[in-house]
């Protein structure tokens, strides 16, 4: 009885000493590593292997994190996106839409979202894996965030129960991102608010058909 309670004292000794442990120092380093290639390099040319060497880690740090590349890219994207979505809550429709803008505006001047944004979205046109591990996960996130703004700008009734949401969160994204990354023109507050203004004044002047 002795002996046995002691082998399985080894036994277990020896696989917590041989267990991968997944430090998370290392995986900042990879996640680091990762979007300065792609800054760089682009997507099509990112490999496991350019990843590890800047990381200065074995590409067996990134297996263990990591099956592929496409999985690898898909999980470090909807983790930064998840950080950056905050819900405005002020009460009010404009203001909302404001704090909104601000803050997609915060992201689209980040020195790496502005540079990958692109690339990635011309890369989910060609990459099935890619595009559907984005847009099941952080666009999602994204839109419910500013679906919720709507939502409660309806139970407060500054706009009609049937405006359409769907057209509506597709107007809050895509003029500032036009503007922004496409054009490479300023979106100071002062435009900010006007376009706050324009949305909301497109909401508003839908005529209620609700019953």
């Amino acid at each position: 009885m002795e002996r046995n309670s002691i082998d399985k004292k080894s036994t277990s000794k020896r696989k917590l000493a041989g267990a991968a442990i997944k430090k998370e120092s290392v995986t900042k380093a990879i996640e680091k590593a990762l979007f300065e290639e792609w800054v760089e390099r682009g997507y099509s040319s990112i490999s496991l292997e350019s990843v590890a060497k800047r990381a200065k880690v074995g590409k067996a740090a990134i297996y263990r994190r990591w099956p592929s590349k496409p999985t690898m890219v898909i999980d470090l994207v909807n983790k930064v996106g998840n950080n950056l979505i905050r819900v405005a809550d002020t009460g009010n429709l404009h203001d909302d839409i404001y704090q909104l803008l601000l803050q997609i505006r915060k992201i689209l001047r980040h020195r790496t979202i502005s540079r990958i944004l692109p690339d990635l979205h011309a890369e989910m046109a060609r990459n099935t894996i890619l595009a559907a591990g984005i847009r099941t996960t952080v666009q999602i996130q994204r839109r419910q965030s500013a679906e919720a703004i709507l939502r409660k700008a309806i139970e407060r009734k500054e706009v009609a129960c049937d405006i359409n949401i769907e057209m509506i969160l597709d107007l809050l994204g895509s003029m500032i991102y036009w503007r922004m990354i496409i054009t490479k023109n300023r979106a100071d507050k002062k435009y900010l608010n006007a376009l706050a203004n324009l949305i909301v004044g497109v909401m508003q002047n839908h005529e209620n058909r609700c019953h």
